[in-house]
């Protein structure tokens, strides 16, 4: 059928539209390569002690009265100040670092809950150019900031980017969703994910030392998301308006037909109108549900916890920490040149992510999710093995290396992609805005304490902290094996059974009354 064809105009809005979700991806990757020279970095401009100094040699020779003279040295009293402020200047620079990573998730967090609302009250496409100012904003903060207090401009920088981020991980697969025709629609939405690990790929690569993860241009690297987001905010002005948004929020029937007939080209669009019609009609018929409600609601209390335990076991999985710090990781394990493993990383994150489009719907959701998160416990384990054994088995590191690959592989075939497939699954459209807004604000949370806590638990428990991670992830597996119901090719209703299964006689027969009222009203 001539409906189900990407058009030149359908496949030029969702390209225009995914270039948000690169600079997301983008945002997530580009701290990693540079973490050395950054450091270094923030080590110079706060004054630091001798010994550290080592490390940047090359990099503090215009500095060089702050050096101590040769007397100075001679003396053991001073020598053992020189000891102390090593280690509190360490602990300072590994909080600033962390600190770095972590506003990201910081800004991500608060702005999961607004961009729903803002693309309801501004339209997807002004709500997108409304949300590129603010990258725009931490961009140009992280491309400054060698010229002011780093620490402070990349912090800060990273906060509005995640705030950025935290709105488009919200806006984009909703007017991908909304443009697309109902056959498309999941192969096109995965582009969104797709373009994540592509942004984290290329930030990977263009992080690379001899290109822009240096001394010299670390905060031209920094700032390079500003590119896609002028770009974006140029093509946007000829992207069409989501016609749902046009025919089911602002009731504007005609302007909805001209924006569908831009997207379908010559096709017809009276089935489009009357799927629409149908959805009005339903979303009129089922009253909103407020996030309060999805606690107190006996309907509600079994999914929403099944949602949250979903993303938070993506995040605790510890794939973040490998996102984040795979370039120090590499480097403990004795890999010669660790930004290229990192690349191998991103990659593998690509490819798999590519591969799951075409798992998710031939395997059941269910099925994926506990193949990846047993997978994920296994190489866990495999990884804090090769970082023990290493000094005795150089090999090890191999193992290590090879462990990381097919972590985040097992990553991307389950918990990566499908708790935000689930999710939208387990909800009808009264709950299922909140429940995804409590859902994206519990990935954010969880991510910003991975992002703030992984390095200190890494200095900590060294080689063993991924034996943790592989405890956390078991614990995940088998929550996930008595308690997630499979949804795939299920309606609501069949849903809802599956969670009074789940749950056991414990549960009061009226939430199932509730559950099995709301499936009707979702599947009319």
């Amino acid at each position: 059928m001539t409906k189900d064809k990407v058009t030149w105009t359908l496949a030029f809005t969702v390209l225009t539209a995914v270039l948000g979700s690169f600079q997301f991806g983008y945002d997530i990757g580009v701290i990693n390569a540079p973490q050395q020279v950054i450091t270094s970095h923030y080590r110079h401009i706060l004054g630091i002690p001798l010994d550290d100094r080592k490390a940047i040699n090359n990099y503090a020779l215009n500095n060089t009265k702050e050096l101590p003279t040769g007397p100075y040295l001679s003396n053991p009293t001073p020598m053992l100040w020189v000891e102390e402020e090593t280690v509190a200047s360490t602990s300072h620079i590994t909080m600033l670092w962390s600190l770095s990573v972590s506003s990201f998730a910081v800004g991500g967090m608060i702005a999961s809950f607004f961009g729903g609302w803002l693309g309801d009250k501004l339209g997807r496409i002004k709500a997108m150019l409304v949300a590129n100012i603010l990258s725009l904003v931490g961009a140009l903060l992280m491309g400054f900031s060698k010229l002011g207090p780093s620490h402070i401009l990349i912090i800060s920088g990273r906060s509005i980017s995640g705030l950025y981020c935290g709105l488009i991980s919200g806006l984009v697969p909703m007017y991908i969703g909304e443009i697309a025709p109902v056959t498309l629609r999941g192969a096109l939405g995965t582009l969104h994910q797709l373009a994540i690990v592509t942004g984290i790929l290329i930030s990977q690569i263009v992080g690379l030392e001899f290109i822009l993860g240096n001394h010299e241009w670390w905060h031209i690297l920094l700032g390079l998301s500003a590119v896609p987001a002028i770009l974006q905010s140029l093509l946007l002005f000829f992207c069409p308006e989501s016609p749902r948004y046009l025919y089911i929020k602002l009731d504007e029937e005609v302007k909805a037909k001209k924006s569908l007939k831009k997207l379908r080209g010559g096709a017809d669009i009276n089935n489009d109108i009357t799927e629409m019609r149908k959805e009005k009609e339903e979303a009129s018929c089922e009253q909103k549900v407020s996030i309060i409600q999805l606690f107190t609601n006996s309907s509600y209390q079994q999914p929403t916890l099944v949602a949250l335990m979903l993303h938070m076991a993506q995040q605790f999985s510890g794939i973040n920490g490998i996102f984040y710090y795979s370039t120090s990781i590499f480097q403990t394990a004795g890999i010669s040149q660790p930004v290229y493993a990192t690349i191998g990383v991103g990659v593998i994150n690509m490819v798999f992510t590519a591969v799951s489009v075409f798992l998710v719907e031939k395997a059941g959701r269910r099925s994926l999710f506990l193949i990846g998160m047993s997978g994920m416990s296994v190489c866990a384990i495999l990884m804090s093995v090769g970082l023990l054994l290493l000094n005795k088995l150089a090999w090890m590191s191999y193992v290590s290396m090879v462990a990381i690959f097919l972590f985040v592989s097992f990553f991307e075939i389950g918990p990566g992609p499908i708790p935000w497939f689930m999710v939208a699954e387990f909800f009808s459209q009264g709950p299922r805005p909140a429940a995804l807004a409590l859902a994206a604000f519990s990935n954010w949370t969880c991510n910003f304490i991975v992002a703030l806590c992984f390095q200190y638990i890494a200095d900590l428990c060294g080689p063993y902290v991924f034996f943790i991670f592989a405890g956390v992830v078991l614990a995940f597996t088998l929550f996930t094996f008595f308690k997630v119901p499979e949804t795939k090719g299920k309606s609501f209703e069949e849903i809802a059974a599956e969670f009074r299964k789940k749950s056991g006689s414990a549960q009061v027969p009226k939430a199932a009354i509730e559950m099995e009222f709301l499936g009707a009203t979702e599947t009319v």
